[in-house]
């Protein structure tokens, strides 16, 4: 109970934090030196840039990389999003959505909380070596939602968004820092983890701060920007959308992992880790299609919002399982 009870403060204290300082700015009680938007992207470089790579080298570095199908995992990332968002585009089928509201619940369905919420439960849930394979398993994130995500919102919308092809946000990727920096981060870790070096206690220590600190910035630049509407309005949407993050995308990949075998390695640590990581809520980024692509910014801002809350529930129900297997 004490590993939900800090995972749950933390979340709810960075995005309380960065909401406060959002209106505490908007009503004149607090100025900060820089806009908010500058903020935000300050505070996530300093965790993508700065901090996590730490703790991935660390964590890499003592993780049983032999014995975890590094082909298989990232695999498994790549097709939670894409099922999620297919079967967002089945379930706004079914609901009748309009286009702007198929655009938007498809990047609801898709776009998941990894890195930030994801890592952190993987941390507080499996220590380091769980958190070690979150980097692995989110390898094709950015790849998915740039090659696939954005095109597929971008269609459901009659605005031209920014104008940039597709292929060109694929080639960006190659000279993203946010990228090439955790990809560095996990290749060191996996040249340190086979070279038979062991590593630095201390690192065990840096990492306990270094992870939950790097969680709590991200989420406080979430903060900074959230906007709440009426959630009673997109309840069905939300509850829809709740069922595909919670229900069918951690049924159906989670089974995939466990027939690949990740249930026998490492007292089933792969499988706790798709476990957890499938079953994360919409991510922040999932606002991003919406507001460049001129789809339903309020439905998509009620489903991330309603399926965080949702995380008071489905994180005991992911301890009892992890605790089980």
């Amino acid at each position: 109970m004490s590993k939900f009870l800090f995972s749950f403060f933390v979340i709810a204290f960075g995005l309380s934090l960065g909401y406060a300082i959002q209106r505490a700015s908007a009503r004149g009680f607090l100025k900060v030196p820089v806009g908010l938007d500058q903020l935000r992207k300050f505070l996530q470089k300093i965790a993508l840039l700065m901090i996590n790579p730490v703790t991935v080298v660390g964590a890499v570095w003592i993780v049983d990389i032999q014995a975890v199908s590094l082909a298989a995992l990232p695999v498994l990332g790549g097709a939670a999003l894409l099922l999620g968002g297919a079967l967002a585009l089945g379930a706004s089928k079914v609901m009748g959505l309009e286009p702007r509201k198929t655009g938007a619940f498809f990047a609801c369905g898709s776009f998941t909380n990894i890195g930030s919420i994801g890592a952190l439960i993987c941390f507080m849930f499996l220590g380091e070596k769980g958190f070690a394979l979150v980097p692995i398993y989110k390898l094709f994130e950015e790849v998915t939602y740039y090659s696939v995500g954005f095109p597929v919102a971008k269609y459901y919308s009659g605005a031209h968004g920014s104008g940039e092809s597709p292929w060109h946000r694929f080639r960006g990727l190659a000279r993203d820092p946010f990228i090439l920096v955790a990809l560095s981060a996990i290749v060191l870790g996996g040249l340190l983890n086979g070279s038979g070096l062991e590593r630095p206690g201390f690192f065990k220590t840096v990492n306990a701060v270094f992870i939950p600190l790097a969680t709590t910035l991200l989420l406080v630049s979430i903060g900074l920007a959230m906007r709440f509407k009426r959630v009673k309005r997109y309840l069905r949407e939300c509850l829809a959308v709740s069922a595909i993050k919670f229900l069918f995308v951690p049924l159906t990949i989670s089974l995939a992992a466990y027939l690949i075998g990740f249930g026998r390695i490492d007292d089933g640590l792969p499988l706790k880790v798709v476990i957890i990581l499938t079953s994360m809520p919409v991510a922040f980024n999932a606002l991003i299609p919406p507001s460049i692509y001129d789809l339903d910014l309020d439905l998509a801002n009620s489903c991330w919002f309603f399926t965080t809350a949702a995380l008071v529930i489905v994180l005991p129900m992911l301890l009892w399982v992890v605790n089980a297997l």
